[in-house]
């Protein structure tokens, strides 16, 4: 079946509020699988060309990737359960609406990129607090703690994105189903990519709407 694959500001903000990705490989060990944060490096169009991040270089995937860079990375974005019980017509069937998305990748470790890619996902999961922490906040451990990892770009090699959010719904029912599901942030992603639609009819039937 195919899904909608979103537009690449969707996928952008996928990866910005679901940072934490598995990134999958195999090697000589056989499959390996480590989740990580990772923060998503844009091109001039906002195309996803790169994902950044770090890990543990004991992690046996280190050596695996260095003998063979290629690799999956997976994100699971906002996804639940879509209950009948939402919806007022007679036989609608249960569905289950997500945001996902799979790139194939070619991770490279970098050295000297360790403490920038740890200083750019601090910078954007920190982003909201009153007085972000920094990697200077670490003091006297910092020495330490940057030797015990490594960090990495994956450069984008091919992504297969997909959002079921409701798309595929008649409007009244999609309506029905964003003002009553019990999870408002699914709700609210189902009105983002629906919201052309959406407005169009609120604006032909005189209503206001709002995401």
């Amino acid at each position: 079946m195919d899904f909608p694959s979103g537009t690449p500001a969707d996928l952008a903000r996928l990866i910005a509020e679901y940072p934490l990705a598995w990134l999958i490989n195999h090697g000589a060990a056989g499959f390996f699988a480590t989740p990580l944060p990772l923060v998503a490096e844009l091109d001039e169009a906002g195309q996803v060309t790169a994902l950044i991040g770090h890990c543990s270089r004991r992690n046996g995937q280190v050596a695996a990737l260095q003998a063979d860079p290629r690799a999956h990375v997976l994100f699971m974005g906002p996804q639940g359960y879509v209950s009948p019980a939402l919806v007022s017509r007679p036989h609608w069937a249960p569905t289950w609406n997500f945001a996902v998305a799979a790139f194939d990748v070619t991770v490279a470790f970098d050295e000297a990129g360790t403490l920038p890619a740890v200083r750019r996902l601090t910078t954007h999961v920190e982003a909201s607090q009153a007085q972000p922490w920094q990697v200077e906040d670490a003091g006297a451990r910092l020495p330490q703690l940057m030797a015990r990892i490594i960090g990495f770009r994956a450069m984008v090699t091919a992504i297969d994105a997909r959002f079921k959010l409701g798309q595929e719904e008649d409007l009244p029912e999609l309506r029905e189903i964003i003002a009553a599901h019990p999870d408002p942030v699914l709700a609210g992603w189902m009105w983002r990519l629906n919201n052309d639609r959406l407005q169009a009819h609120a604006a032909a039937h005189g209503e206001e709407t709002t995401g």
